[in-house]
């Protein structure tokens, strides 16, 4: 096993620039804004890596899954959330509403690992990811691709704590209720038009 430092700097700059704008990072904005953001990380994270692993030792195989039912599955999650945070923000002053949405460390983490494990299927960064495998090398690519999803998710949960100390909660809530249902329709819509 050899590391090749441009190839993991290639796959981490792809990856990272691919990442940026995908819903994927939205969603987790959203979800560090309702749960502990570390908790998120690390459910995000690790079907990351999963997603990595699965892009880098069967990149060929991903294109055999039924399109329309990962988008589909995957917009039931981001409804889902919605329906979350849209639910905890329409009481005003119920301060034990607000922290019962704080859950423990398995709930957020499996909700975390399960919205980017389903919504990841056939991702552009997957692809990606395993395009660059074949060029590139596996392992150099797998560090590489894990550290800038990684890395996104990580900025994006930052982006989310710093507007909840600056935004009103139940603003914030509301907010990122609206883009998760942006996200679900996005998802619905892609199995139309895509």
């Amino acid at each position: 096993m050899s590391l090749d430092p441009l190839a993991i700097l290639t796959a981490f700059g792809l990856i990272f620039l691919a990442e940026l704008p995908d819903k994927t990072m939205f969603a987790s904005l959203a979800m560090g804004t309702r749960m502990r953001p570390l908790y998120v990380w690390f459910g995000t994270s690790t079907a990351f890596i999963v997603h990595v692993a699965i892009a880098i030792g069967a990149g060929s195989l991903i294109g055999l899954l039924p399109d329309w039912i990962v988008k589909l599955v995957s917009a039931a999650l981001f409804a889902f959330g919605a329906f979350m945070l849209l639910r905890g923000g329409g009481d005003d002053g119920d301060e034990e509403t607000e922290t019962k949405t704080v859950t423990g460390f398995w709930p957020v983490y499996s909700t975390a690992f399960m919205a980017v494990f389903i919504s990841e299927w056939g991702d552009l960064t997957q692809i990606t990811t395993a395009n660059l495998a074949a060029s590139n090398g596996t392992w150099s690519t797998a560090i590489g691709s894990a550290a800038a999803l990684m890395s996104v998710s990580a900025l994006a949960l930052l982006a989310g704590r710093f507007i909840a100390t600056r935004v009103p909660l139940k603003t914030v809530q509301r907010i990122g209720g609206l883009c998760m249902l942006g996200l679900a329709i996005w998802s619905v819509t892609e199995i139309f038009v895509g």
